[in-house]
């Protein structure tokens, strides 16, 4: 199991909210039920992965385009990206970035990152 990012909100998720915002947000797509489903992004001819719902909403990115879709997920629901170990992923100014305490990563810009595609980490 890789790590877990959660999608944390104030207010519980519902799916029909879930679905709403989706189905309203050009490149994602949700299939499964309100029990279990599954958030895809589209990039180029296919679609991937980004996401699992099951009553809660997470994801277990494998690159800088999986946190980028995972960020804007988390803000189109008015939701906080939270890592395992209390550390947060957010959007500001364009920029994708995680904050653990006093430090920031800056993964590089949301637009950039989104063109470029899923490209796996290396280990």
């Amino acid at each position: 199991m890789g790590y877990e990012l959660r999608v944390e909100r104030e207010s519980p998720l519902a799916y029909a909210e879930l679905a709403s915002v989706v189905s309203a947000q050009a490149g994602f797509e949700l299939r499964g039920s309100h029990e279990a489903g599954e958030i895809l992004a589209r990039h180029g001819d296919a679609v991937h992965p980004v996401a699992t719902w099951s009553g809660r909403l997470a994801g277990q990115p494998g690159s800088d385009w999986h946190v980028a879709q995972l960020a804007l997920l988390s803000d189109l629901v008015g939701a906080r990206l939270v890592g395992e170990d209390g550390e947060a992923y957010g959007i500001r100014n364009g920029i994708v970035e995680q904050i653990h305490g006093t430090s920031s990563y800056e993964f590089g810009k949301l637009e950039e990152i989104i063109a470029a595609g899923p490209a796996e980490w290396s280990a």
